[in-house]
């Protein structure tokens, strides 16, 4: 298994323009991670609830806050107020973040599993030589320390978090760099998500994208136009070589075009 690489910011890093290399013959497959790669939400949620106690805040449903997730945690955090009827202040929206994420960094794996038939997927992608890698909304550090407690980050080639670049998703900058850290090119890539913001992502970046049926959203994926949508991990596999066999077509439904 390759051991993970973290593509860390420097100071004065820019984001690389992407790409357009000739096509590799080793494809990258890029993750999405909460949602995806693993069902988080039993933390994620129990931290925000964690938080929102101490506060003297009602509790949110875990049913209703699962929709609240991908976009980050400060998005979560605001969804969860909106869904009460309630605005932060930019200085309560900052304390309310830095607590929460002090929160989930202390409980980040107590729940959080991998989804059903992961694993056996990640290795029959990486017996076939696909390059793996994680382009996520969560903070890098937050990432890499979940993929460790779960045994799955020398998996990835990179594992790539809003702040490891200073954007992201949906800015298809993030999932270029993410591709170029992993060693892979944009010409020779797939994205693997659950949601708008993903979907987005990859469309922008011209990159064509699988989705999973079985993460966060409150718009059923199918509704969101991805090339292809699996609803178990052990359809990954088929789902990924048969896209790369119709590469030129699903290419021109990535853009969008006719």
């Amino acid at each position: 298994m390759p051991t993970a690489i973290v593509a860390s910011r420097k100071r004065g890093f820019a984001v690389p323009p992407m790409p357009h290399h000739a096509a590799e013959p080793q494809h990258t497959i890029v993750f999405d991670l909460d949602g995806t790669l693993i069902d988080t939400a039993p933390d994620l949620i129990g931290a925000l609830n964690t938080v929102f106690e101490r506060e003297g805040i009602d509790r949110v449903p875990v049913e209703q806050a699962r929709l609240f997730i991908g976009a980050g945690a400060r998005k979560l955090i605001e969804r969860a107020f909106a869904a009460k009827g309630r605005t932060l202040s930019a200085a309560d929206a900052e304390r309310f973040y830095v607590d929460f994420v002090s929160t989930y960094d202390a409980r980040i794996a107590e729940l959080s599993r991998p989804f059903p038939g992961l694993e056996g997927a990640l290795d029959a992608l990486a017996a076939r030589g696909f390059r793996l890698a994680v382009c996520t909304n969560k903070l890098e550090r937050l990432s890499v320390k979940l993929l460790d407690a779960l045994g799955l980050s020398r998996r990835f080639a990179a594992i790539c978090g809003p702040d490891t670049f200073g954007v992201p998703k949906p800015d298809p900058r993030v999932l270029a760099a993410t591709i170029a850290a992993a060693g892979g090119s944009l010409r020779s890539a797939l994205m693997v998500g659950d949601s708008d913001t993903d979907i987005a992502t990859a469309r922008a970046a011209n990159v064509p994208i699988i989705a999973v049926d079985f993460g966060y959203t409150d718009t059923p994926v199918a509704a969101l136009g991805p090339n292809r949508m699996i609803s178990h991990y052990d359809e990954l596999l088929v789902a990924v070589t048969d896209m790369i066999k119709d590469a030129p077509r699903v290419a021109s439904q990535s853009r969008g075009a006719p």
